[in-house]
């Protein structure tokens, strides 16, 4: 088995046709063939059911190609460190992040390995927390930066900051900072949730903040986009929850009550994969000793 055949098997298994998996791979059809043929018969398992009409991938295939996946991942991220250590860079690395997260800390974070280790490229991506949970334990990030995230027993997390939460209001809401009491007031409100499936820790926490104060939110929207809830909440369409910190510099004509009062708190939070430090120890040692309130 080689990585030539894996790469084969990945085109074939997407195309699920050899004429357009050769062209792709730029051979022809008859050394395609031959390669997964190879490639099965080294196995001992059929990848593909074939004939004249259809190519589909058996079950064994499935699961095959879905771990050469990850092997092809693997061995191009091993291809690239070697040629950054050769050419005496650092290397590169992924970064998943949330709102809130890009709107206190990151950028700090950001600036602090810029300094200390100036050769490390960084590759940022705004990615809810499943999808952050997923990714990481696929290798596709190396470290990931959620609010209040149901951390897998596989990953390792560090809390950078605590914030309270906030409830965002449209300008003309009865309610402001010198009339509020307690959150009870809001049991009669539309709410403007993220979405449960892409953060169910998280959504269950706002949920409590509710549910302590007696009801339970009528909630009639769904967006995981800070600045959609922004511009909904704008528009008087409902109101919103969000940490206090994702209301920095922000440009929407709405007002917010800081809810100091509440247990409730918005944890921003680091995950990463244990293997990754072996890769970076330098970063690590950075990221582990970084506080909230260095420059």
């Amino acid at each position: 088995m080689n990585i030539h055949q894996l790469k084969s098997a990945l085109v074939l298994s997407k195309k699920l046709n050899f004429t357009q998996a050769a062209e792709e791979l730029n051979i022809v059809q008859p050394a395609l063939s031959r390669q997964i043929k190879h490639l099965e018969n080294e196995i001992g398992a059929l990848l593909f059911y074939r004939n004249k009409r259809n190519v589909k991938l058996t079950p064994a295939g499935q699961y095959f190609i879905k771990e050469a996946t990850k092997l092809i991942t693997q061995i191009d991220r091993v291809s690239k460190q070697t040629k950054y250590i050769h050419n005496g860079e650092v290397g590169e690395i992924r970064i998943g992040f949330t709102h809130s997260i890009m709107q206190t800390i990151l950028p700090k974070i950001l600036k602090a390995i810029g300094k200390e280790l100036p050769g490390l490229k960084t590759i940022l991506k705004e990615v809810n927390n499943h999808d952050q949970y997923w990714a990481l334990q696929q290798n596709e990030l190396d470290i990931g930066f959620a609010t209040n995230p149901l951390v897998p027993s596989t990953l390792k997390s560090k809390i950078f900051q605590v914030d309270n939460f906030a409830v965002l209001l449209p300008l003309d809401h009865v309610v402001n900072q010198d009339t509020y009491q307690d959150f009870s007031v809001f049991a009669e409100e539309s709410f403007i949730f993220p979405s449960r499936v892409d953060g169910p820790n998280y959504v269950q926490i706002i949920e409590s903040i509710c549910v302590d104060a007696g009801f339970n939110p009528n909630v009639i929207h769904e967006t995981d986009s800070a600045s959609t809830s922004f511009r909904l909440v704008e528009s008087g369409i409902g109101i919103s929850l969000e940490p206090i910190s994702s209301l920095k510099d922000h440009l929407f004509p709405i007002k917010s009550i800081e809810l100091k009062d509440i247990k409730q708190k918005a944890k921003l939070t680091m995950m990463w994969d244990e293997n990754i430090e072996q890769e970076y120890p330098s970063l690590f040692q950075l990221l582990k000793e970084w506080k909230v309130d260095q420059k």
